[in-house]
């Protein structure tokens, strides 16, 4: 993979802004950065659409997400480039974009992207991203892209595994840093604590969901590692966010 002679040496937990699942919870919307002791740093998922900052009625005329729920937090400096200016950077600084899968909150800022793209193949042949409803207003970024199809290592420490279920093409990560040690950032494989006795509701396909958690539990049983939910509320209120980080 492109970044075989690197080591994760820091992630940091992007703040994407809140959103209210029709008055049922509020959620935290998660991006991460991962930086190598070679100066990659590899972005995971990448948003809203910045337009939610600034013109949200034509955004959601586009887009229904009306029809699901509303951002209750949701400002310029919780967009991509508003995240990254947190850290002092900007989207030139991105070496490669991982895209867990093609929703709304994850690919809002897909088109923005210049840097390789890394996505597994059954999400990729999707003919655009998945995005919200029926609604597909954005193509696949014109950017080399990187098609994966079973747990592939990125580098030293950063693997990618394929979680359907979510979507067809789901992906989730697990990482390994040097002090902090294994983490997996499930991504919306597990969106919350409560979603799998919930029977997976929020999923494509809930047995194909299942079976993904299941994946993912084992691997924590082995590695010892920290589960991070998609969009647990109480788990996301304990996290450090930008400008902090973990290593």
């Amino acid at each position: 993979m492109m970044f075989a002679d690197h080591r994760l040496i820091r992630l940091t937990i992007l703040d994407f802004g809140s959103f209210d699942v029709g008055g049922k919870r509020i959620i935290g919307l998660p991006g991460y950065l991962l930086e190598t002791d070679k100066g990659a740093r590899i972005l995971v998922d990448t948003g809203m659409p910045a337009d939610y900052a600034t013109d949200p009625a034509a955004a959601d005329a586009r887009d229904s997400l009306s029809s699901f729920g509303h951002l209750s937090a949701y400002g310029p400096e919780n967009t991509l480039s508003g995240q990254l200016a947190r850290l002092g950077l900007t989207l030139s600084d991105v070496s490669a974009c991982i895209l867990t899968h093609g929703h709304i909150d994850h690919a809002g800022g897909l088109p923005l992207l210049t840097c390789p793209l890394v996505l597994t193949r059954t999400e990729r042949a999707e003919p655009r991203p998945l995005w919200h409803g029926s609604a597909r207003p954005i193509a696949w970024p014109d950017v080399e892209t990187v098609m994966v199809d079973r747990d592939t290592p990125l580098c030293d420490g950063i693997t990618l595994i394929p979680t359907p279920g979510h979507t067809p093409g789901h992906m989730s990560l697990l990482l390994d840093l040097p002090q902090t040690g294994a983490i997996i950032l499930a991504a919306d494989a597990i969106n919350r604590e409560t979603e799998p006795a919930e029977g997976f509701p929020d999923a494509m396909d809930s047995v194909a969901a299942a079976r993904s958690a299941e994946r993912l539990w084992q691997l924590q049983a082995v590695t010892g590692a920290k589960l991070v939910w998609g969009h647990d509320p109480a788990q996301w209120k304990t996290l450090r966010k930008a400008p902090d980080s973990y290593s």
